[in-house]
């Protein structure tokens, strides 16, 4: 069986989560909180060992996954930018963090559910998903903080 089907699954994952790495740095060069700046760039740690995982299974499956992010990714960051000019501060930046780890968690999602993908791969794509988990939740947690404030 042709191992092509998980590579691509994995080399979109993969961009989606450098994608997700580069918006942690940004947003971390965005926040005025220093707390806010020490948790995104920890979160954007995390998640380049995901990007880790998924392309050393990627390269065991026979792959050449690639080493960056997406357009749709850095139009998210510049989004942010303009929200963040626009006054809308620490809260535009949550927001826009927010949308992207929605947006990554059905990626995962999707992934996770399809059956034509070997149990090793899911397992390495499970493994890698628990940092999307703990960002969305960490993220939730934000918004809620932000939201009684």
């Amino acid at each position: 069986m042709s191992n092509n089907h998980a590579i691509s699954k994995l080399d979109d994952l993969i961009t989606t989560l450098i994608d997700s790495v580069k918006g942690y740095e940004h947003s971390a060069g965005k926040v005025k909180s220093d707390a806010f700046q020490t948790l995104f760039r920890d979160l954007a740690a995390e998640r380049a060992k995901a990007v880790d995982l998924l392309q050393a299974r990627s390269r065991a499956l026979g792959g050449k996954p690639n080493g960056f992010g997406s357009v749709a990714g850095t139009v998210h960051r510049r989004m942010e930018d303009i929200f963040v000019a626009l006054g809308g501060g620490d809260k535009a930046v949550i927001q826009a963090i927010d949308r992207g780890e929605d947006y990554l968690r059905e990626e995962f999602e999707r992934v996770l559910k399809d059956e034509a993908i070997d149990a090793e791969t899911q397992d390495v794509v499970r493994r890698a998903h628990e940092s999307v988990a703990h960002g969305h939740l960490v993220v939730n947690g934000l918004k809620d903080q932000l939201a009684t404030a």
